[in-house]
């Protein structure tokens, strides 16, 4: 049942829609996986890790975040 919904959200992610969302429920299903099945736990750790990563760095400059909410540029200020 987790990876059909992760099959659902993967689609988002490859088209950039609401990425920090979905990157966080992916992180979060693949704990659920690894904490309930705990067979083969790298795979779930990688791609829990790889997905929590994305959310923290957001959508990528073609994705359709990206077009509906404009770029996001985080200026540092100059000493």
């Amino acid at each position: 049942m987790p990876e059909l919904i992760e099959i659902g959200l993967s689609i988002f992610i490859l088209l950039g829609l609401w990425t920090p969302i979905v990157g966080t429920l992916v992180s979060l299903i693949e704990v659920w996986v690894l904490l309930s099945r705990g067979v083969h736990a790298w795979i779930p750790v990688i791609v829990a890790t790889l997905s929590a990563t994305l959310a923290m760095i957001g959508p990528g400059a073609w994705s359709i975040d990206a077009r509906l909410f404009g770029r996001k540029h985080i200026e540092t200020p100059e000493l």
